[in-house]
């Protein structure tokens, strides 16, 4: 487990910036679910790690293999600050896009068949 780093350079071990805990309070995350800043509440009152997690996503969505690797900190810690960040109402996630579905080949012949038959 990597340690993460705080302003000033001082090593925070990853139990303390979760406050202990080592699982999320939503299992609702996956590596690629991207996180928004909402715009309504207001940043004081967070950690380090929290305010500059919500800094990062105020751009625009970032997963949260992205947020992890900027905040260098291990994907299950992050999971536990995003799922806080949700329940405080400071982060929106969004599922990303789903993958399409397989394409029936009959359809794209006679898609290509009609193409052909204007040319």
């Amino acid at each position: 487990m990597t340690p993460g780093r705080r302003s000033g350079g001082r090593l925070v071990r990853p139990y303390v910036v979760t406050e202990g805990r080592s699982h999320p309070s939503r299992n609702t995350l996956d590596l690629v679910t991207l996180l928004i800043a909402a715009d309504g509440p207001r940043l004081t009152g967070l950690s380090p790690e929290k305010r500059r997690l919500v800094e990062l996503c105020l751009p625009g969505a970032l997963s949260v293999a992205e947020v992890a690797g900027h905040l260098t900190l291990p994907v299950s810690v992050t999971k536990v600050l995003v799922a806080d960040l949700m329940d405080s109402g400071h982060l929106v996630t969004r599922a990303p896009i789903p993958a399409a579905r397989p394409t029936d080949t009959r359809v794209l012949q006679e898609v290509l068949d009609g193409l052909r038959g204007r040319l």
